[in-house]
């Protein structure tokens, strides 16, 4: 007999539906319909080949509403809310961010410690959509998009990714300068640091800081941020700072 349930979501006041099922032919029926089909595999089904579905479970009965809505949203290209703050929303990084982050970097001191986007916006975009897919898809987090929740601008940039040749995941930041000033960037990081600890369990996140960028390294201290080393890279000397959840 085969399974076969629905699983109701709101995805922005909208009603939506997530299909489980532990049937191939079904699944991809279902899936090419376009609907998102979460697969529910057991031992009955081991024979069965569903490797074009990203997301599978053993027990749908322990299936978390926090779970469900994610996959959705996974499967449909909708971005992951993140964790939020009282003024601001964190959320995944989508395609059409990138304007936004134009006219953010397009300020001096924006990349004056920070890497530049790409010179021409398709290239960007072509990067943010193999970011979703590969660093989103794969480890569940990466650098998100700051959203001011009053006005609905896309403010900033804050997250954790990992750097080649370290172990510890690493908070990046970044707050366009007319919302300088605010204290935005030290609420923002506080809600990553949170999220890290308590969804990602991460026991330790790193920060790297160039020396000579006194704002970053002082709002690091007031966010628990202590001294490890100083590491030199591509040229450039950086404080490595450590904060422990």
């Amino acid at each position: 007999m085969i399974y076969l349930e629905t699983k109701k979501v709101n995805i922005d006041g909208r009603e939506c539906f997530l299909y489980l099922t532990d049937d191939a032919e079904t699944a991809e029926r279902l899936r090419q319909e376009g609907q998102a089909v979460l697969i529910c595999l057991h031992p009955g089904n081991a024979g069965q080949d569903f490797s074009r579905f990203l997301f599978a479970v053993e027990d749908p009965k322990e299936l978390e509403s926090e779970y469900v809505e994610r996959v959705y949203r996974r499967l449909k290209g909708l971005p992951w809310y993140i964790t939020e703050t009282g003024r601001c929303l964190i959320r995944e990084t989508t395609v059409e961010d990138v304007e936004d982050f134009y006219r953010i970097y397009s300020h001096p001191s924006i990349t004056k410690y920070m890497e530049d986007l790409y010179p021409e916006v398709e290239q960007e975009k072509e990067y943010v959509r193999e970011y979703i897919e590969k660093v989103y898809s794969f480890y569940g987090f990466g650098v998100w998009t700051v959203v001011e929740k009053v006005s609905g601008q896309v403010i900033g940039r804050a997250g954790l990714s990992y750097r080649e040749g370290y172990g510890d995941p690493e908070l990046g930041f970044i707050i366009g300068v007319p919302w300088q000033g605010r204290g935005y960037a030290k609420e923002v990081c506080r809600a990553v640091l949170s999220y890290a600890r308590t969804a990602l369990e991460f026991t330790r996140v790193q920060a790297l800081v160039e020396t000579e960028n006194a704002a970053s390294l002082h709002l690091c201290g007031q966010l628990g941020f202590y001294h490890e080393s100083t590491v030199t890279l591509n040229g450039k000397v950086y404080d490595l700072l450590l904060w422990n959840s």
